[in-house]
């Protein structure tokens, strides 16, 4: 049976447009944020945002989130991490310190700004972006081309519900929590590598056991896991500045 033209057209209409709505590709890398109200998990696109991506990395595997918040969280739009220079509760060392203050090159590209995506937030300069990141809430248009999205949430949008949930307050443009949001712990893991379930789980044991005490002691210890190999252990301290204003 002969098809119309026009059907053969559609449908392949049809599948370019499918094809454009796909998320690019994740690399195996995951990182895991453990916050006061559960895990936030997070893949990376190297191939969209390159160096943003080696720069965020980087700043996990040096354990530069832990102890850093969300400072602001806007039901259906943004849940958005501190720059880790000021948003930290524990001292830095110089290592952390150096690459905390490094600026990225804006990687703008064609990837949507939609529920689950990780976009990098900036000041006014397109290549002043450093550690701050927001975790989409919901669809943001407006945002497309403007700032760099890197990755996306694969798992844990549960705990993103429970954020959009918690007491807010507005300070000028911005809608904070009335609570600290704490990232109190981070690891991360190739999903590529042998099963490293148990090993995972011993550390996530580890890191919530010490996380109490967090607060309290001027040096936090810093777990980072890589699968198939032995845990990381690092001591770390940082200086308390005050957290910058994105979007």
């Amino acid at each position: 049976m002969k098809i119309p033209w026009w059907v053969v057209s559609f449908a392949s209409v049809a599948l370019v447009a499918a094809a454009s709505s796909q998320d690019p590709h994740l690399s195996s890398a995951r990182v895991v944020f453990q916050t006061n109200y559960g895990d936030i998990e997070f893949g990376f696109f190297p191939s969209v945002a390159p160096q943003t991506v080696d720069h965020i990395f980087k700043l996990v595997r040096l354990g530069c989130y832990n102890t850093n918040h969300f400072f602001r969280v806007d039901k259906g739009f943004v849940a958005q991490v501190a720059d880790v220079v000021g948003g930290r509760s524990a001292p830095m060392n110089e290592e952390q310190r150096k690459e905390a203050k490094k600026t990225v090159a804006g990687e703008f590209s064609d990837v949507k700004h939609v529920r689950g995506i990780l976009s990098m937030g900036r000041y006014d300069d397109p290549n002043s972006a450093q550690s701050s990141f927001s975790m989409l809430l919901g669809n943001a248009p407006h945002l497309d081309g403007q700032y760099a999205i890197f990755g996306k949430v694969t798992k844990g949008d549960d705990t993103l519900t429970k954020l959009e949930q918690l007491p807010t307050r507005k300070e000028g443009m911005f809608v904070m929590p009335t609570e600290r949001i704490t990232i109190l712990s981070s690891y991360y893991y190739d999903t590529e590598m042998e099963s490293c379930e148990e090993e995972k789980s011993v550390l996530k044991r580890r890191l919530a056991a010490s996380a109490v005490e967090v607060e309290r002691q001027p040096f936090v210890e810093y777990f980072g896991l890589c699968c198939g190999g032995d845990a990381l252990k690092q001591t770390l301290n940082l200086p308390l500045l005050s957290s910058i204003s994105d979007f």
